[in-house]
């Protein structure tokens, strides 16, 4: 009997340690990151969820979403706690494509790729092995703020996942999302179920820079964290931000931004040895650190970088600081400019940016935008956007950036006054203080003569062509444009950043073709002008001739004063 007895109490410990090994392994293999803001509830009814959350369906002849109807809710008890998760394949599915759609062409990467991974899949860890440590816990902690529209579903949620997931919970303060009138509400509504989830739908388009403000205006913590609505946040990406944050408030700090491929959302490790720059047509490019920096770097690779520019994307900053800065320049619409804006700003009016290798983001890069830029195209919104960048805060430096790119003059850019009176009342530094002592490594260019090659009412023109084009003659319009010319010191004969460029040394009777080419100070692009108005090559006797321009173009021909199609007339603006 007694023996019966000790066989029972065995079996039965031996289940109640299965039972609870059970219960809290399911709940520690589920997704922290979707438990619902009230997690520990009463089991809740699909009646009682059809009231409270009404379930949408879209017609398949309006829509591309799928008929797809579930719960948002998912619901697991134990004899000690009720769990309740967001969820996720029923959210994905709603959004999903449709048979034989393409897979890119909603958000130009590929969404079949992307709604295929779960929204907690593991990562490699991208970081140096001395960036693998306890990180201090008393730090401030961050509302964090992305902006979305018409984002893929699988994309945005991810981003989400992977804050709450890889984010000591306490320094998560809230996620704000602000939805910048999508086509589909639910994309965001049926996210505000996520505890620390907090949803913003505007009611028309904003943009990036309006919609990034009123996310800031509602946020409650006391430092922002602003992220793109198609990134992945890597292990131990938040406390080495938020340390430099809390050391000084005036510092802008942005993660390493590794790759996730649009095509099969692979996660590539980005190299630890870049910042952010531009030339001076005003574009974003990552440029590597000096060899005497990265030598310098290999004592210590956590030290932080500084960076002339960030790419805008994802960056930390001090609530405060940021709305003494000025937020951001809400006169710029839809998207682009405003990383080169908040960058000058930051540098000039007194605060610091910083790129942190020890934080790890991946962001997924696409080769074209997939959402319309509605008031005027990409190009005139961004050149619009850029050009007020520059006449803020560029000073006279700003005729570089019109002679890299002179048709952005004629954009217009609005009123810049509320901008000039900030930069007065910060008591900001001028451009040239900038360029002395954040970004010595851009030189500037060379003075140049401008003006159009002319033959009697013609000129010579770059008839829209660009790399490896030929060039032509047009009447003269006197209007710049294709017509620009530049002669540097160097005897460059320039368009923007293309050069007149003889294609090889070897003369021919004639035909010597002359065609566009990137800039290079290469001798092909060496040319000079002779009395009379030839313009000869600098190292074979060639000169410009129009005698061909039906066939062939301008191209070089044997110096011969007496050809009046070899005489050039540069009119100077």
């Amino acid at each position: 009997m007694r023996r019966n007895l000790k066989i029972f109490l065995i079996l039965a410990i031996t289940w109640i340690l299965v039972a609870v090994y059970y219960f809290e392994g399911s709940y520690k293999s589920r997704n922290r990151a979707l438990r619902l803001r009230d997690h520990q509830t009463s089991a809740v009814t699909p009646q009682s969820l059809s009231a409270e959350w009404p379930q949408h369906s879209y017609s398949p002849s309006t829509s591309p979403r799928q008929n797809v109807v579930s719960n948002t809710l998912l619901h697991m008890s134990s004899p000690r706690h009720t769990w309740d998760y967001f969820d996720e394949m029923g959210y994905i599915q709603k959004g999903s494509l449709q048979q034989g759609e393409d897979p890119y062409l909603r958000n130009r990467f590929n969404q079949q790729a992307s709604d295929s991974l779960k929204s907690n899949r593991e990562l490699p860890d991208t970081r140096n092995p001395m960036c693998r440590k306890k990180w201090p816990s008393n730090l401030p902690p961050t509302s964090v703020i992305i902006t979305f529209h018409n984002e893929a579903r699988s994309t945005l949620l991810r981003t989400i996942v992977s804050v709450l997931n890889r984010s000591p919970e306490h320094l998560i303060h809230e996620i704000i999302l602000v939805d910048d009138y999508s086509d589909f509400p639910e994309d965001g509504q049926e996210l505000a179920k996520i505890h620390k989830v907090k949803v913003i739908r505007n009611e028309q388009r904003e943009g990036l820079v309006r919609s990034r403000v009123r996310g800031a205006d509602a946020a409650t913590a006391s430092v922002l964290t602003f992220l793109d609505s198609h990134c992945e946040c890597n292990v131990d990406w938040l406390e080495p931000l938020l340390i430099r944050v809390k050391e000084d408030p005036t510092r802008v700090v942005c993660p390493v931004i590794d790759v996730i491929s649009m095509d099969t959302f692979q996660y590539i490790g980005a190299s630890a040895d870049l910042r952010g720059g531009f030339d001076w047509n005003l574009v974003f490019k990552w440029e590597y650190l000096s060899t005497a920096e990265r030598h310098e770097r290999q004592k210590d690779p956590t030290t932080p970088i500084r960076t002339p520019m960030i790419a805008g994307g994802l960056f930390v900053i001090d609530k405060v600081y940021f709305e003494k800065l000025g937020k951001y320049d809400t006169q710029m619409d839809i998207w682009g400019g405003e990383n080169l804006e908040i960058s000058f700003r930051v540098w000039q009016c007194g605060g610091s940016l910083e790129i942190i290798p020890c934080s790890r983001v991946g962001h997924v890069f696409r080769k074209r935008h997939p959402y319309t830029f509605p008031g005027g195209g990409s190009g005139n919104i961004f050149a619009k956007n850029t050009r007020r960048a520059a006449e803020v805060w560029m000073d006279d430096y700003k005729q570089y950036y019109y002679a890299a790119v002179p048709l952005a003059k004629n954009i217009p850019f609005g009123d810049i006054e509320e901008r000039m009176e900030l930069k007065e009342r910060l008591q900001c530094k001028p451009f040239k203080w900038y360029l002395a002592n954040v970004y010595p490594q851009l030189t500037i260019p060379e003075q140049q003569t401008k003006g159009s090659l002319r033959q009697g009412p013609y000129c010579m023109d770059t008839l829209g062509h660009l790399v490896d084009g030929i060039v032509g003659l047009y009447q003269c319009h006197d209007s710049g444009g294709n017509q620009d010319w530049a002669i540097t010191k160097k005897g460059q004969i320039k368009h923007l950043d293309l050069c007149l460029t003889l294609l090889n040394f070897a003369v021919r009777s004639r035909f010597n073709m002359v065609v566009l080419k990137y800039c290079d100070e290469s001798a092909n692009q060496q040319w000079h002008k002779r009395e009379g108005g030839l313009v000869q090559h600098s190292k074979i006797n060639v000169c410009l001739d129009s005698r061909y321009v039906k066939e062939k173009g301008i191209t070089a021909e044997r110096c011969n004063s007496a050809l009046e199609s070899q005489h050039w007339r540069f009119s100077t603006k």
